[in-house]
């Protein structure tokens, strides 16, 4: 072996042991995981157990598996016998030694191999073989090893520790003995070798042409890899010159219905259940897949979120077959069944998170599958508006539930571009554009696509759609002031629901027509209508969390704090379950609130600052509002008046941006007014307009930020340098920065060039440690820049 053995220390141990307790053992894998070098440096460890020494047989060149005992037999020096097989007389031979025989590289030859081995181990009592193949022998008394790639670096991982980037750097100073893996290339070999799948053939590769381009210039070609990694060692056997040649090599051992499958399943670019493959490759998919794993085309099966089994393809192996589909032309046909079969699963789901009992699983189901309905619905979206339009709208409910909505209004505005205007598919698509324009606290927004949505289905026989359109548009007038208008909503909402015998709907309306009754300030029927939609609860979970919030603050309002609590928390436990990150935020908020007035000041910072966190990671800016309300009341019960007059200035400011109404009547507005009267008397005028003028001048994500600063009232932590090192023009930036703004903004809004900006950028990174702009912003607020 020429080049050194790196890694692999488990493997060897574990092989290495294998051997100490069985006869036969057969390493398998795909091809360039490095089977042989394992076999090789197992053998060289274990050579002293065996009185014979160990023997290598290499099968590679073997072209007919009826002559694998004879080529065996020649490399042992066993000379052949007239009239005697090969097999019969190496067995001879055999069982009067004790040895290691390696036989690598079996699968093109599995038959030969097979029942060599079974044969030898029959005869010769003190044999053992080490075999190394693609797929098992499926020898009786066979122990089996599948190795599996080199490790990669985690997220939050060293490069230089993980095995496959220790090979890339050896291989690499091989090639050019100046390179090595510091500060400045390790993040790129790090992304580099995870590309490769941790393959140490891809990576030996890859390290051949460091000299040539560097590694960063590596990593940007790597888009075709089968492509570019090829011609390494010209002393190699052919099959590991390229990845290419390594993949066709498994490839061309496979029958022609094999073949179909691996190329159809190619497809995915995330792992898949025997289900997806069926709907790409057609029935003789299962019993291929199974074949497939055999034969280490297939990752085998590991359990999703949604316990059910998945397979994987190594990413060079795929783009190996989605090669062969091209050239074969199945390519559109394979995308169009993965289209139809995403749109599939996304709508079964979609009935499942409305349904009783079905919410969770159906959640995880689309957990599992989400970056094949990502990969549908990009391609979709070019080349399918029909099913993107139905896939979109059908994934409405999961990313309601995840908290990814708000970031989902291009994708739907694209979505809906391309259905005709009022028909159903259109008007679906409204509602959830109008969704995610609420959370993400643009009430006008959100009331135009409501209104466009009821508007089309005006003079049509009475929908489920229509329904959820009316109750949330009314639930959007009462969040801009108009209440009757939108309490009308919301009895024409109920009034249909309960027609059609809908009870998602029903609860939906409910939910309006309470908070009408809150804020008309009449507690008693919005608690009335509040316990009317718990009843639904079992039936639509994901509609009836949402009402908790509003029975709760209407019980807070009659002064039964300790059933306020009970409803929050038996809500809250059920949107952990449920994983509902959007309505988690709210009730999290609301518990920080009860807190509050019982006192427990502590406990009501962190569960605001739980809240805003998780409002802010869903897009859930409407959250973030109701949390810049309770964080003002943190701040006065701990006595920083300044700080509660500046968060609801940007409140204010801010509420008024977004089109909500005003709210100066309700018991809550004259609380905040009272606690605003104390903080103004406390600052005296100067110092409370300054703390006002500094809130109202706010974005929306930097009084997020300044908010979870301000509830962090946990042991001190060590900051960052400040803002005293910087330039006049470094603090502008970091205040600019602070605003939202981007590099492009602030280039045009200081008449530098972009690259300026970043250079700048990049010197305040070096001096104050803080390298995400969320960094920059917090160190804005706590410096007074803003």
């Amino acid at each position: 072996m020429l080049t050194s053995f790196v890694g692999r220390a488990g493997p060897v141990r574990e092989v290495a042991g294998l051997l100490g307790e069985c006869r036969l053992v057969t390493v398998t894998g795909p091809g360039g995981v490095g089977k042989t070098r394992l076999a090789g440096e197992v053998a060289r460890q274990v050579a002293g157990r065996f009185a014979d020494g160990v023997w290598l047989v290499e099968l590679a060149p073997v072209g007919d598996p009826v002559l694998v005992p004879a080529v065996v037999a020649a490399a042992l020096g066993v000379r052949g016998q007239p009239g005697v097989p090969a097999a019969e007389a190496l067995a001879g031979v055999l069982a009067r030694l004790q040895l290691l025989l390696v036989l690598d590289n079996c699968e093109h030859v599995i038959q030969g191999a097979a029942e060599l081995c079974g044969g030898l181990l029959a005869a010769a009592d003190d044999l053992q073989i080490l075999a190394t193949s693609r797929e098992p022998l499926a020898v009786a008394g066979e122990a089996r090893y599948r190795l599996g790639p080199l490790t990669v670096p985690g997220p939050d991982e060293r490069a230089g520790r993980a095995e496959a980037v220790a090979l890339f750097a050896d291989r690499a100073r091989r090639a050019d003995p100046r390179f090595a893996v510091d500060e400045r290339t390790g993040p790129a070999v790090a992304r580099l070798v995870a590309r490769l799948d941790g393959m140490p053939l891809a990576i030996e590769l890859a390290a051949a042409r460091i000299e040539a381009l560097g590694v960063a210039q590596l990593l940007d070609r790597l888009g075709d890899s089968l492509a570019l990694l090829a011609g390494g060692d010209r002393l190699a056997a052919g099959r590991h010159r390229s990845l290419a040649a390594t993949a066709q090599w498994s490839y061309q051992l496979l029958a022609e219905a094999e073949q179909r499958v691996f190329r159809a399943v190619s497809v995915f670019t995330a792992p898949f259940t025997l289900e997806g493959a069926e709907a790409v490759a057609g029935q003789e998919a299962v019993p291929a897949v199974l074949r497939l794993v055999d034969c280490s085309l297939l990752v085998p099966p590991r359990a999703g979120p949604d316990g059910r089994p998945r397979y994987g393809m190594l990413e060079t192996l795929r783009g190996y077959g989605a090669g062969l589909l091209a050239e074969a032309g199945e390519d559109a046909g394979a995308a169009a069944a993965l289209a139809g079969y995403a749109v599939r699963v996304a709508e079964q789901a979609a009935a499942g998170l409305t349904a009783g009992t079905g919410e969770v699983a159906a959640a995880r189901w689309l957990d599992a599958e989400d970056a094949t309905m990502r990969q549908v619905l990009a391609r979709a979206l070019a080349h399918d508006p029909a099913a993107a339009l139905r896939l979109a709208i059908a994934l409405g409910w999961w990313w309601f539930l995840r908290g990814r909505l708000s970031g989902q209004y291009l994708l739907l505005g694209q979505a809906a571009g391309g259905a005709e205007t009022g028909s159903d598919g259109w008007c679906a698509a409204q509602k959830w554009l109008a969704m995610a324009s609420l959370f993400s606290a643009d009430m006008p927004r959100a009331l135009g696509h409501f209104t466009a949505a009821r508007d089309a289905m005006q003079g049509r026989s009475r929908s489920r759609l229509l329904a959820d359109v009316l109750a949330f548009r009314g639930t959007t007038l009462l969040n801009m002031g108009q209440i009757a208008e939108g309490a009308e909503e919301g009895r024409r909402a109920l009034a249909t629901a309960r027609d059609l015998g809908y009870p998602a709907g029903e609860a939906a309306a409910l939910e309006t027509l309470g908070w009408a009754a809150f804020d008309r300030g009449d507690y008693d029927e919005a608690i009335r209508l509040g316990r009317l939609q718990q009843q639904i609860t079992a039936a639509v979970p994901a509609v009836t969390r949402g009402g908790s919030t509003m029975l709760a603050e209407a019980l807070i309002q009659t002064g039964d704090l300790a059933g306020a609590q009970g409803v929050c928390a038996a809500a809250l436990a059920r949107c952990r379950d449920a994983g509902d990150v959007l309505k988690l935020a709210e009730l999290v908020m609301l518990m920080a609130d009860l807190d509050l007035r019982a006192g427990r000041i502590k406990d009501a910072a962190g569960q605001l600052r739980e809240g805003l966190q998780a409002a802010v990671r869903a897009g859930n800016w409407l959250s973030v509002l109701n949390g810049l309300w309770g964080c003002g009341f943190v701040c006065m019960a701990a006595g920083r008046y300044a700080e509660a007059v500046t968060v609801w200035a940007a409140l204010a400011a801010l509420s008024q941006g977004a089109g909500l109404g005003p709210d100066e009547t309700s018991g809550e507005a004259r609380r905040r007014q009272q606690a605003l009267r104390r903080a103004w008397q406390a600052l005296g005028a100067g110092r409370a307009r300054a703390a006002e003028d500094r809130g109202a001048a706010m974005s929306l994500a930097t009084a997020a930020e300044y908010a979870l600063i301000l509830t962090d009232l946990g042991p001190h932590q060590p900051t960052a340098p400040g803002a005293g090192t910087l330039s006049a023009r470094e603090r502008e930036l970091v205040t600019l920065i602070a605003q939202g703004r981007t590099d492009a903004d602030i280039a045009a809004q200081l008449y530098i060039s972009i690259r300026t900006v970043r250079s700048h950028l990049d010197r305040i990174r070096d001096k104050t440690g803080c390298r995400r702009r969320a960094d920059l912003t917090r160190l804005a607020l706590s410096e007074g820049l803003l």
